[in-house]
């Protein structure tokens, strides 16, 4: 059976790197240094995405329902395929309409020896009549891991523990601290939700690499079963990835658009998805999510109409 261990970790020093997630390369080496060689090579690291410490309500596509109190600091329980992605949307979702959204969805910046750092905690103020008192949020960083040998998961608490992530680190900078982890046998989970349904959108996760400078890797186009028509315009973006003092740079079609899918297996796609495809799957990049259709539209997506022609959110 096939089988991802999600990993969230707190973080405790300001993060000097990547300003939108935590490179899957940047958790594969900070994991593999800690593995022996074989073990290593068989493991595979999907991007760290930045969550709030918050108070927080279970989407609708959840399997479970209700608020629950500083839902970002730790790991519900996954029995279904959408429970995997309760913390991989930035702009997330699950937070209280009663927070302030547009704070929490922002991971505050300040400069750390000339160079723009995350801090690990966001502390607003509240009204005049309180003016001392604070409302501290606190970071975490969610990220999963697979590997080609299944019996290589679960990694141990001692090898997930006290890694660190970004620049600066010989400064103490990026550090972490694991807060929980939980493995799911993707086999076994219900995948009910995307049956027998009229169509269905793809939304990018992270980063889908279509060309790359990385040796022994090979270009691709488009998949077919994206539902892209020739006058769809796909946003790119221009992704590093570095190995010791080697930069390799990446042509990608950017995360958080939303297109068509016109594939016939939507839950084998869905299936591979979670692992990621494509090139570069190894370290972050190809993770994509499946919807109906109905439920795009339902949380303010664009009209139906637009998503079959293949255009993008």
């Amino acid at each position: 059976m096939s089988r991802i261990q999600q990993v969230l970790w707190e973080l405790e020093i300001d993060y000097l790197g990547h300003p939108y997630y935590v490179t899957g390369n940047a958790i594969y080496h900070a994991i593999g240094q800690r593995l022996d060689a074989d073990t290593a090579q068989t493991l595979h690291a999907s991007h760290g995405m930045f969550v709030p410490g918050q108070f927080g309500t279970f989407p609708e596509e959840h399997s479970k329902s209700g608020t629950k109190p500083y839902l970002g600091s730790s790991l519900p329980e996954v029995n279904a395929y959408d429970d995997l992605f309760l913390f991989r949307e930035p702009s997330s979702p699950w937070l209280l309409d009663g927070q302030p959204r547009d704070a929490l969805n922002t991971h505050p910046v300040r400069t750390q020896h000339g160079q723009p750092a995350f801090a690990p905690e966001t502390i607003m103020g509240r009204p005049d009549d309180h003016r001392y008192d604070t409302q501290t949020t606190t970071w975490y960083i969610h990220a999963y891991l697979h590997a080609d040998n299944p019996d290589v998961l679960p990694l141990d608490q001692a090898t997930l523990d006290g890694l660190q992530f970004g620049g600066q680190r010989n400064y103490g900078y990026g550090r972490t601290q694991l807060k929980d982890t939980q493995l799911s046998e993707l086999d076994a989970l219900d995948y009910s939700r995307l049956r027998d349904r009229e169509a269905y959108t793809l939304t990018f996760i992270s980063p889908f690499v279509l060309r790359s400078e990385y040796p022994s890797t090979n270009d691709v186009d488009v998949p077919w079963w994206w539902a892209v028509d020739e006058e769809a315009i796909l946003r790119y973006r221009e992704e590093r990835i570095v190995e010791g003092a080697d930069v390799f740079r990446c042509e990608t079609v950017d995360h958080g658009q939303v297109v068509g899918y016109s594939g016939d297996r939507p839950i084998e796609t869905a299936k591979n998805a979670i692992t990621r495809v494509g090139s570069h799957s190894k370290y972050g990049f190809g993770e994509l999510r499946i919807r109906p259709i109905a439920d795009h539209h339902q949380r303010g997506g664009r009209a139906l109409a637009s998503v079959r022609r293949g255009e993008v959110s």
